[in-house]
């Protein structure tokens, strides 16, 4: 199922290591990044080439918020719901991306652009409520502000940085 080349490629960055284990989210990362998430049979395999079992990678892949397990959409939008963005308000900003893209939490949008998750402290707790989006966070989260963020996702291809 996996490319050749990303097999290769994995191989190489599992003999490296110490021991193949400690690269088990690497290469996890390695065929989302690819495929966009991690299906039962990219756990067989990502498992044989760490010599790890499938259930021990389970194991991992549920412990972490970044790994994906069912498909999401393009632009994954993580709602930080910690304290701090608990007592600034962070359920509005969830109803309010719900209600914009017609999703609740844990769904995708019907074009497969967007999905909309929960996550546990981000770290932006000096501009709460904050959201991560494909690795570029956003503070002080306004209606109008996400609004901006939206358009210009469903409007750019390719997205990277912080805010």
């Amino acid at each position: 199922m996996l490319p050749d080349e990303l097999k290769f490629k994995l191989r190489e960055m599992i003999a490296g290591a110490e021991s193949p284990r400690e690269k088990a989210i690497d290469v996890m990362f390695a065929i989302q990044e690819l495929q966009g998430w991690m299906s039962d049979e990219a756990m067989v395999e990502a498992a044989e080439l760490l010599g790890m079992t499938p259930l021990e990678l389970e194991e991992l892949a549920t412990f972490y918020d970044y790994i994906y397990r069912s498909p999401v959409g393009r632009y994954v939008i993580k709602v930080c719901d910690s304290t701090v963005c608990w007592l600034q308000g962070h359920q509005r900003v969830i109803d309010y991306i719900s209600s914009r893209l017609s999703i609740p939490m844990g769904g995708t949008s019907a074009d497969g652009l967007f999905t909309l998750l929960p996550v546990c402290c981000i770290g932006y707790c000096d501009r709460a409520p904050a959201m991560v989006v494909n690795n570029r966070v956003f503070g002080n989260l306004t209606p109008e502000k996400i609004d901006r963020v939206l358009t210009q996702l469903a409007e750019k291809a390719d997205f990277s940085g912080s805010e």
